[in-house]
């Protein structure tokens, strides 16, 4: 019995922890996107076959319910081309990751601020001018 009184307890406590809201982090629009396993490889080329194949089927769980039925039945040398081009994508990905964390560490982000508000008055100007000749 002792344990029920703690239980009920830690229940309410809960509830309590449940109504606060989480921060939700923005994400960069310039971070890079991460790479698809050799899966997903394989299925950009499967999607379009099959769409070709099968017309009348529109729906996804299908689609995929085939493409991994079709993934488990290749064998790993049928594998090994999707599993190549998702290692160089991941090579690629690397890549690029280190250069969006020596920018992040740099501190360009200021710089790139300047630059694009720079850019935008130069189009407000070439708009403002467009919208004069109009008249």
């Amino acid at each position: 019995m002792k344990g029920g009184r703690s239980k009920a307890g830690s229940k309410n406590d809960d509830k309590l922890s449940v109504k606060q809201k989480k921060v939700k982090k923005t994400k960069d629009p310039n971070k890079p996107k991460r790479p698809p396993s050799a899966f997903f490889v394989f299925m950009e080329g499967f999607r379009k076959q099959f769409k070709e194949k099968n017309p009348a089927v529109k729906g996804v769980a299908a689609m995929g319910k085939a493409g991994g039925d079709r993934w488990r039945a290749m064998s790993d040398e049928d594998k090994a081309q999707f599993v190549t081009i998702a290692e160089q994508r991941k090579k690629d990905y690397e890549a690029s990751m280190r250069a969006y964390e020596k920018k992040q560490a740099g501190g360009n982000d200021e710089e790139e601020s300047d630059k694009s508000k720079s850019e935008v008055n130069d189009d407000d100007e070439d708009g403002s001018d467009e919208g004069e000749d109009d008249d």
